[in-house]
């Protein structure tokens, strides 16, 4: 139990953990990259940049098929 609560405690900006979310979205990541990720993001973080992210690209689908079937 205190592994996971070390985990939620761990400093690494909410912009840092974005940026890390969109990277493995592409699927563009280096080994060290997501090893050094692993270590040091806040597992909280990731989640809530997980679920900005999937939101963020079902409504620029929605858009995309939106502005094509209006055509």
């Amino acid at each position: 139990m205190s592994d996971l609560k070390q985990a939620t405690q761990r400093k690494v900006s909410f912009l840092a953990t974005m940026k890390a979310v969109f990277w493995s979205f592409l699927g563009i990541r280096k080994k060290n990259d997501y090893e050094q990720d692993a270590a040091h993001l806040n597992p909280v973080h990731v989640i809530i940049a997980g679920v900005i992210g999937a939101l963020i690209f079902i409504f620029v689908l929605v858009l995309v098929v939106k502005s094509v079937v209006a055509k």
